[in-house]
């Protein structure tokens, strides 16, 4: 089987972001985004993921880390949509519920070829240190629509932020690594949107 490897670099104004990525990894993560929540929110992609995924971004963090949140989601969904290329012999679907102590989310993801995001996540509190929670929706959004999946994300309960968040991405990487894999049983057939695989 071929290697399902891609590098993706974007240069904007505000940013510039590169990511490099192995669909057939294990989990290793080398994350540099001046964020480190942010960091410690896409190493359990990875690492749930098993995906191994380099991630270099620079943004103008002076004024705010919308721009750099919201870009390395565009750029994570372009490598992962290169990585697959045609999706043939992937099971398409994943999904996933991750806890995380009194935390529980669900991710359902359809790599469709069609963008889609219903996020439904009420944190109790604004902020995790100095990182605003606001931007994970703002992430998913730049993620789907570089990626042309459909993705489903519900925080089912959780009172403690970060607990939540973290079963978000935990969820999120669960759920595409069932998406990903390949299956030998459908090895050589194309993902349809006529309701077969």
């Amino acid at each position: 089987m071929s290697a399902r490897r891609a590098r993706v670099k974007r240069d904007t104004k505000e940013t510039q972001i590169e990511v490099s990525l192995n669909l057939d990894g294990t989990g290793a993560a080398t994350l540099q985004t001046g964020l480190p929540f942010f960091d410690h929110m896409l190493e359990q992609v990875a690492r749930h993921g098993l995906i191994d995924v380099e991630i270099h971004a620079s943004g103008d963090l002076e004024i705010d880390a919308h721009h750099t949140v919201e870009d390395t989601g565009i750029v994570l969904g372009q490598a992962i949509a290169k990585a697959l290329g045609d999706k043939r012999g992937v099971n398409r679907y994943g999904h996933a519920y991750v806890p995380l102590d009194e935390a529980l989310s669900r991710v359902v993801i359809d790599f469709s070829g069609r963008p889609g995001l219903q996020y439904r996540v009420t944190y109790p509190r604004a902020r995790v240190g100095d990182f605003d929670l606001d931007l994970i929706h703002e992430f998913f959004q730049g993620f789907v629509n570089s990626a042309a999946a459909t993705l489903h994300i519900d925080g089912l309960r959780g009172v403690n932020a970060h607990h939540l968040a973290e079963t978000v991405f935990k969820a999120f990487g669960r759920a595409m690594r069932m998406a990903v894999t390949r299956d030998p049983r459908i090895e050589g057939l194309l993902p349809s949107t006529k309701g077969k695989l």
